[in-house]
């Protein structure tokens, strides 16, 4: 499985639970971020997601791979995000990850991590 198959199952199933793709691969200088979802609540939420597909389990999981560096690019891919788009300016922002396994067993992490 190839990374766009693996966001495209993650897309299916973030959906499934009534997220709603807002923008995919969205490329900044120093990140990308894979899926930019809207979480319907009070107030809705935007939720940045970080999809993670390993194969082999030998080199750790799909979430151990997600180091402090990978991290701070996605925080900055947010927050240009966030700077190109008024529209998202007011909204609460959290960072998931979706991690998939070898046997593409989905685990969701919400709040996975904060933007310090």
């Amino acid at each position: 499985m190839k990374g766009a198959d693996a966001e495209d199952l993650a897309l299916r199933h973030l959906q499934a639970k009534g997220l709603t793709l807002l923008q995919r691969n969205f490329r900044a200088r120093g990140g990308e971020l894979d899926l930019v979802m809207r979480e319907r609540g009070k107030p809705d939420t935007l939720v940045i997601v970080e999809v993670r597909k390993r194969g082999n389990a030998r080199y750790g999981n799909a979430i151990e791979t997600i180091g402090a560096t990978k991290r701070q690019r996605i925080v900055l891919a947010a927050r240009w995000l966030l700077a190109s788009n008024a529209k998202f300016a007011d909204m609460p922002v959290r960072f998931d990850v979706i991690a998939l396994d070898s046997t593409d067993r989905i685990e969701w992490i919400r709040g996975a991590f904060d933007a310090d």
